[in-house]
């Protein structure tokens, strides 16, 4: 069941007045009827979205003697679809879900309020449970062991952790589970010898008197024992270099007689193109003697470049499904998928079906950053044991013969070792954030509020800080560091280099200053948790485009101004430009506007008459940056957002930064906020592997 196409039939909400008949509510509880007027009520309020009530309105379609309880519990599951979780734990229904739903507390209490409405609602899991497992059967529920006929909602979980789903999740995480399972679980022959001495010449030694484990090097042996890897460490880990060296270490081992199928991917085009980048750099740098026999030149041309998860499955326009599929399978040996934490859980499927069972998969991301903006959180799933570890016996050997790294006994369990541990390697050094970006982010991460605020508070604290905080009254101050105020980074360089124009004539000329300015834009962002307000991307980006005009900076003539940032908001294949994709609109050479962008050193351009949605982008939210990095980065919290504000979010905000930070706080105490709540998404993946 589709909600979007529920959405269309939405009920008109109840008002006030029509919910008189709450006064003299019988002892026998709400009717399923009164129980719809109810939801109805809270979507007129904006507490539920109108798709959440016509999703229940179409469950009692289906089931006229549908109990009110299922009713609500439709209707909160729909909800928490929407906010990125796949299921619903039937325990955060045994009381009014106050945290959960984190509606304002005149919304909770009163005689309409969500403490009155469970007043009438079972109050043990046992009860919840008997509801949703009612006989006969209900035609909207099944249970997820049950024959499939059509119902939309799915009792998973265990009896003493009972989960709700929505159909199509239940789908999508089952066939996930059992994929990761079964290509996690099945061992890969492995020449140990051989894997040995390759992987001793791919990696300095280290001194002899330093007992630091090098995750590298043992995520390189780990890699190669199953047709499931996953890699993951916060910025600067070496990520990309460790699959770089594990690339190598295949083709070194790859039989001869035929090459080695390798595709690169990620969630968005800015995040493949410097996945590519990364490869090639890693695996141009790694010199091996001419009698090696390892011809890297050759791998780093066969990969061609890398594309994003939709152009890489065949996107096809206005269907969900993908060229790519188990009937169409990709035509890859291994596919490396950086950025992995922004795979939602539809795409994770999506993309297992079109893998050959044959084929190799490496996960790449940072466990710790924001989830992806669609329901689930697959890399986190994946990566709950990571820096326990967790390791068995057999797996600590396996590193010790191939790798030579000795793990440390607080990385080894003696009892039962979770499947999909045994595949998952945390990368602990990171080799860019030493400084003081990479110490608050740490604070960050690892919830310390104090000693995040410490870093930001520091007596050098000011413009040439590599860190800068400030709390304005107003938004003012997010235009000032546009306009390069604080002496950092801005978008005043890209605008001087674009009035400059092209350094002499002809294409050549023109390309290296398009180039050029692009690469400027690059150097700053503003990063947003929400898109509305005044403290929003839409206010900001208005707000921070008149103050370039007015600067003198940029001449605002038409919706397609020179120098204009655009985002692209839709995957377009026959255009080549995909969700998330950022380019500047500059003349071509015969001084037509184009949006051009830059993959790598490579760019492209494509008409602006051709784009018709796109966002402007100086200011863009946190959830699009992912997978891109700026020398100076701007995270502006806007106030009163606690709601909104999560650890995961400022962390991530954090990391886009390469030299430069700048937090803009529109209250004081937000960043705390923020810390004190981290992310937290309600899923059923990671019992498949427990």
């Amino acid at each position: 069941m589709n909600l979007k196409k529920i959405s269309r039939t939405a009920p008109v909400p109840a008002s006030a007045s029509q919910m008189d008949w709450l006064k003299d509510l019988p002892a026998q509880g709400l009717t399923a009827a009164q129980t719809l007027q109810w939801l109805n009520l809270w979507t007129g309020q904006g507490l539920l979205r109108h798709i959440d009530s016509a999703f229940a309105a179409q469950v009692i379609r289906l089931d006229t003697g549908v109990s009110a309880p299922l009713l609500v519990a439709a209707a909160v599951l729909a909800q928490m679809e929407g906010r990125g979780h796949t299921c619903l734990a039937l325990a955060d229904l045994c009381q009014p879900p106050v945290a959960l739903l984190g509606w304002p507390a005149a919304a909770v209490d009163g005689a309409q309020g969500l403490k009155a409405l469970w007043a009438h609602l079972p109050a043990t899991l046992a009860d919840w449970r008997q509801v949703l497992q009612a006989q006969p059967p209900s035609a909207c529920v099944r249970l997820a062991d049950a024959p499939d006929h059509g119902q939309p909602l799915v009792l998973g979980g265990s009896a003493d952790a009972p989960l709700l789903y929505l159909r199509r999740y239940a789908g999508y995480e089952q066939r996930v589970g059992q994929s990761l399972l079964q290509r996690a679980s099945e061992s890969w022959p492995v020449h140990e010898a051989a894997a040995r001495e390759w992987l001793d010449r791919f990696f300095a030694p280290k001194p002899e008197e330093s007992a630091a484990i090098d995750w590298q090097k043992a995520a390189c042996a780990v890699a190669l024992r199953a047709r499931l890897s996953v890699i993951t460490g916060g910025p600067g880990t070496g990520k990309t270099y460790t699959a770089a060296r594990f690339l190598a270490l295949l083709l070194a081992l790859h039989p001869d007689g035929s090459p080695l199928r390798v595709a690169l991917a990620a969630p968005t085009g800015k995040a493949a193109a410097r996945l590519k980048q990364s490869i090639d750099d890693a695996l141009t740098r790694l010199t091996m003697p001419k009698d090696s026999g390892l011809d890297l030149a050759a791998l780093i041309a066969r990969m061609g470049p890398a594309r994003t998860l939709h152009s890489l499955l065949g996107a096809r326009p206005d269907t969900r499904q993908f060229r790519h599929h188990a009937a169409n399978p990709l035509d890859v040996d291994v596919l490396i998928v950086d950025e992995a934490s922004m795979v939602h859980l539809e795409m994770m499927d999506a993309l297992l079906k079109a893998l050959p069972s044959t084929a190799r998969l490496v996960l790449l991301g940072d466990k710790d950053q924001l989830a992806s903006v669609e329901a689930g959180a697959v890399l986190g799933d994946l990566c709950q044991d990571a820096a326990a570890g967790r390791y068995s016996a057999a797996t600590a050997q396996f590193v010790q013969r191939v790798a030579g790294q000795t793990l440390a006994s607080q990385f080894v369990v003696t009892d039962l070792a979770p499947v999909l541990a045994q595949q998952t390697v945390m990368l602990r050094q990171s080799r860019r954030f030493k400084g003081a970006i990479g110490q608050l982010a740490l604070a960050v991460n690892r919830g310390d509020a104090a000693a995040a605020r410490a870093c930001l508070g520091g007596s050098d604290n000011s413009a040439a800080s590599p860190v800068l905080a400030l709390q304005p009254g107003s938004p003012q101050a997010v235009w000032a560091l546009a306009l390069g105020a604080a002496g950092k980074p801005s978008y005043a360089n890209y605008l001087h280099l674009m009035q400059t124009g092209p350094a002499g004539q002809g294409a050549e000329a023109h390309a290296s200053w398009v180039s050029s300015v692009l690469k400027a834009f690059e150097r700053f962002r503003i990063l947003c948790a929400v898109h509305q307000g005044d403290w929003g991307t839409q206010a900001l980006n208005v707000a921070v485009q008149k103050a370039l005009a007015d600067a003198g900076l940029l001449r605002i003539q038409g919706e397609w101004y020179e120098g204009r940032p655009v985002m692209v908001t839709r995957n377009d294949a026959q255009l080549g430009v995909f969700n998330g994709d950022v380019g500047v609109v500059l003349p071509n050479t015969e001084g037509k506007p184009k949006v051009w962008f830059l993959d790598g050193e490579a760019l492209r351009s494509v008409s602006v008459m051709r784009l018709a949605q796109v966002d402007t982008a100086f200011a863009m939210t946190v959830h699009k940056s992912q997978g891109s990095e700026f020398e100076h980065t701007a995270l502006v919290l806007p106030p009163g957002g606690a709601e909104v504000l999560s650890r995961e979010l400022v962390y991530t905000g954090i990391t886009r930064a390469r030299q430069q930070f700048t937090l803009v706080e529109a209250e004081a105490g937000l960043l705390e906020a923020a810390i004190e709540r981290p992310s937290v998404r309600a899923s059923g993946l990671a019992h498949w592997w427990v």
